[in-house]
């Protein structure tokens, strides 16, 4: 079996990938600083990974992550676009110079390809849709920038050092581990953390942007199949649900699962923010062979039930 490397592997995203790794009987190792990421993530595959605390913005620091390593999952990064709003330094620092340093040590290392979690939001805020992924880029936040900087980078060093490398754009991704106490988070976990405070979640614009919400679970099939698929090198690649639900709609689902009758408070938009955006994954079913298996509905109760055990265990999120 290969010797994987995830960057951010204690994080929301990176820490669904570390289970399906090892249940696939791979060597993994797992490169966090723990910003964002918890340990508590990987509770359940601890004895079976080698972690290490380290920083993407430290190149020095990093090399020993990378030796002997076959795949690197890159999903470290400082998400959100609100947070890049008010602190673009921070959020360039890591997702370009620390994209930057894993891109040159993996180089450094002879590692095989590195697969790159790239985001919808390089779209911006075009009126085609669905989004396909020729259309030109269009950032509206230095968060959006710096995810579109790290494809870039990911095909020089290809075209440049040999390096092969793959680029995910993930859309509206929401599962179990999604930070439900952050105002960085995804809407659905926000939602729900605000509900299950008891407080009335805000809702930015009138709620009826659309977005293509993904169960974890199906990004991350897609993630691992990114890392073999012969003809992904080189590409950037949607992953999504492939459909749009405009955020009404998912509040109205939400209530659904729950129960309740939540209400969120409305505020007016925010800078930066994209107004309507779902995928076009043909490109992902000819080449990754990815189908999203889980649906909305399911992966929500999923989800819900997640975040109420979390609730009820700890007596808050």
């Amino acid at each position: 079996m290969a010797v994987y490397l995830v960057t951010g592997g204690a994080g929301f995203i990176g820490s669904h990938i570390v289970e399906a790794l090892v249940r696939q009987g791979h060597q993994v190792r797992v490169l966090d600083n723990f910003s964002t990421g918890r340990e508590d993530n990987l509770a359940a595959v601890r004895d079976q990974i080698d972690l290490r605390r380290a920083d993407i913005r430290d190149a020095e620091g990093i090399g020993p992550c990378f030796e002997g390593v076959d795949y690197v999952v890159h999903e470290a990064a400082l998400a959100s676009v609100e947070r890049s709003m008010t602190d673009p330094l921070t959020s360039n620092a890591v997702n370009i110079g620390g994209t930057l340093n894993v891109l040159v040590t993996g180089r450094n290392a002879g590692v095989r390809r590195v697969v790159f979690a790239g985001s919808s939001s390089a779209y911006g805020n075009g009126t085609a849709l669905p989004r396909v992924e020729s259309l030109e880029s269009r950032p509206l936040s230095p968060y959006a920038l710096t995810k579109v900087t790290g494809e870039h980078y990911c095909e020089m060093f290809m075209t440049l050092y040999g390096l092969e490398t793959v680029s995910l754009r993930y859309f509206n991704i929401f599962g179990p581990r999604q930070n439900l106490n952050s105002q960085y988070s995804g809407v659905i976990s926000i939602f729900l953390g605000a509900y299950l405070r008891g407080e009335t979640p805000i809702l930015y614009g009138d709620g009826e942007q659309m977005r293509d919400f993904t169960f974890v679970d199906n990004a991350v099939e897609a993630t691992l199949r990114a890392c073999t698929a012969p003809a992904a090198a080189g590409k950037i690649i949607n992953i999504g649900a492939g459909k749009g639900q405009t955020l009404n709609q998912v509040i109205e689902r939400l209530n659904d699962v729950l129960g309740s009758h939540l209400t969120p408070r409305h505020a007016p938009p925010r800078p930066g923010d994209v107004r309507s955006s779902y995928a076009d994954i043909s490109l992902a079913r000819s080449i990754l062979d990815y189908e999203p298996r889980i649906g909305f509905e399911e992966g929500l109760r999923r989800t819900v039930e997640w975040s109420r055990s979390q609730f009820a265990s700890k007596g808050t999120v």
